[in-house]
């Protein structure tokens, strides 16, 4: 019985959120600017047309993901140097590849690839990974950011208390291990020279 049926025998009952789905185009054939248009603050991705709604993020990973924003937004303010978002934000990564990085960092210099609904690439993001499907981060999110030419990419790995700072290297859509940083060592950045942040305090904090 679907819940079109279930909602006809009861009279007067609510009309179903099933029918209000029906309104939405269906999986494999979203554009962008349909992907755009999608009302509410949760963290979806559009992948070749493809919508992908995200859990809803733990207390963790929420209070990991302040820390970090907190830290990349006092370092990049006091110069001017860029601007700090975190999600849910679209990074349009290439023509029907939009994600939602926890965090992104855009350099002013390339202030020409920022639009009110969404940035054209970034020059570095962070993901903390989820528990639920590490390869998501780990493997699928990497390869793209790395297709896409962001410079860096922090991937923050709660069970193992660690971070991971990739860097493009010599190939265009490759990234390089920078360093694993874990606790009682200071996680640094390539890309923003001076950028530094203490693991074992990144983690406490989330305690």
């Amino acid at each position: 019985m679907t819940p079109k049926s279930a909602s006809a025998a009861v009279p007067g009952a609510p009309e179903p959120a099933w029918d209000v789905a029906r309104l939405f185009p269906p999986q494999g054939v979203w554009s962008e600017e349909e992907f755009l248009r999608l009302p509410g603050n949760r963290v979806a991705e559009l992948d070749d047309g493809r919508i992908e709604v995200l859990d809803r993020p733990s207390e963790l990973h929420q209070l990991l993901v302040a820390y970090l924003y907190r830290a990349l937004l006092d370092f990049v303010s006091g110069s001017g140097m860029g601007t700090v978002l975190f999600a849910p934000f679209p990074i349009k990564l290439w023509d029907g590849k939009l994600r939602e990085p926890d965090l992104a960092f855009m350099r002013r210099e390339h202030a020409d690839r920022r639009h009110q609904s969404y940035w054209l690439g970034a020059d570095l993001v962070m993901e903390v990974m989820s528990p639920d499907d590490p390869k998501r981060d780990s493997e699928v999110k990497k390869a793209e950011y790395a297709r896409a030419g962001v410079p860096e990419y922090w991937l923050i790995e709660p069970l193992a208390e660690t971070v991971t700072v990739l860097v493009l290297d010599g190939k265009a859509d490759q990234y390089a291990v920078h360093g694993v940083f874990r606790k009682g060592q200071t996680a640094g950045s390539r890309e923003l020279p001076g950028f530094a942040v203490d693991v074992q305090a990144l983690f406490a904090a989330a305690n």
